[in-house]
């Protein structure tokens, strides 16, 4: 029997990338990541500081065992590199009803995630600063948190180097091909062979296959933080994290220095980006004008500028759904990417799923909401009426 390592390649060490490192190369297999820029750059989708751990979830309950492994992996990370990376402060999640408050309840009722319905009058006295209006249903998940994802990115990426991962940082891919029993990645003018490439470029997925254009936009979103009138107002042992989505959608975590609010909008209004390699980062007035009008119709106790705010890149499918697994009928890459604003979460159970594609070819760890399969079945049709 051989005893050769599979030789597998990942290109992105962001978000999903330095996950699959992690992972591949805790099974023992020969790793080699590739980055653009830096580790935990803050061009990407991992920018922010903060992110929202869920599990009683909006989009759909099927999610819900998912949330668990990646769960379960966030806290073996946190072991492995003796980092505090998930906090589970809880966390509301608020609106009229809808199919996402729906989505909600099933996830509680059909995988007992640890959520209660909390009444009206409850909320309003346990978190006074909270904009609760008449007819929301307010649910607090207590399987749910926050995340500081640049450092999870970090960790995972120098855990891999640590297990026997190459990091190649500031080394631009040019082209993967197909060929002679393997998949040949093209860099700084040279091509090597692997048994396996996983692709989780991100906002750069359709540089490298533009089969993928199509699927995935490209949008920018912007954080705002802001400073509370209100020493300790906004701390998470008081104020957890949030979401709404009723009358309009947005979300708020208590900001990492203790002093206030970190805000952000729904995806839908996050403006397009035609080219990743050449993202605006500036936030005009209007933008920032959204956070100040936001601020004054829901959080009286902030001050009502920003001190800060940033701007960086996600992918959006249609469907909101990622697209996690084989690129198409070939089994020797696969693709990551499009989690659509809310896959960081996932992120260290996408790893786990493109391991099992690059030594199994399949993975049990999947769910049909996120294959490959559904949205290029529709593109295919789409070019072939």
């Amino acid at each position: 029997m051989s005893t050769t390592k599979k030789r597998v390649a990942v290109i992105g060490l962001g978000t999903a990338g330095s996950m699959s490192a992690w992972r591949l190369a805790s099974r023992g297999v020969d790793v080699v990541g590739y980055e653009q820029f830096g580790i935990a750059h803050d061009r990407s989708a991992h920018a922010g500081e903060s992110r929202i751990f869920r599990t009683a979830y909006f989009e759909d309950p099927e999610y819900v065992p998912l949330l668990r492994t990646a769960k379960a992996l966030w806290q073996q990370l946190e072991g492995e590199t003796g980092t505090n990376l998930l906090t589970l402060a809880g966390n509301l999640m608020l609106g009229e009803s809808s199919s996402q408050m729906a989505n909600v309840s099933n996830s509680i009722d059909k995988f007992g995630v640890d959520a209660s319905i909390i009444p009206l009058d409850e909320a309003r006295t346990r978190w006074p600063h909270h904009p609760f209006h008449e007819g929301d249903a307010v649910v607090l998940d207590r399987e749910a948190g926050y995340l500081r994802p640049e450092l999870a990115v970090l960790k995972a990426a120098y855990r891999a180097e640590s297990l026997g991962a190459q990091l190649r940082t500031y080394t631009p891919v040019e082209g993967v091909e197909v060929k002679n029993g393997g998949v040949w990645v093209s860099a700084h003018g040279r091509s090597e062979r692997y048994d396996h490439v996983v692709v989780t470029t991100g906002p750069w997925a359709a540089k490298l296959f533009p089969e993928l254009a199509p699927l995935v936009q490209v949008r920018k979103a912007v954080s705002a933080w802001f400073v509370t009138k209100e020493r300790g107002a906004f701390d998470p042992a008081n104020f957890p994290c949030f979401i709404r989505t009723t009358p309009e959608e947005f979300y708020g975590l208590p900001a990492m220095d203790g002093n206030g609010l970190k805000l952000g909008l729904s995806g839908t209004v996050n403006r397009l980006v035609a080219d990743p390699d050449a993202l605006d980062r500036t936030v005009p007035v209007d933008e920032i004008t959204a956070f100040r009008q936001l601020v004054a119709d829901s959080f009286p106790a902030l001050y009502p500028d920003p001190v800060r705010v940033a701007a960086y890149m996600e992918g959006y499918t249609q469907d909101g759904h990622g697209i996690v697994g084989r690129l198409g009928s070939e089994d020797r890459i696969s693709v990551l990417t499009g989690l659509s604003g809310h896959g960081f979460k996932l992120a260290p159970a996408l790893g786990e799923i493109a391991a099992d594609y690059a030594l199994q070819g399949a993975s049990d760890n999947t769910i049909p909401l996120i294959s490959p399969d559904r949205l290029l079945a529709v593109q295919t049709s789409t070019a072939n009426p």
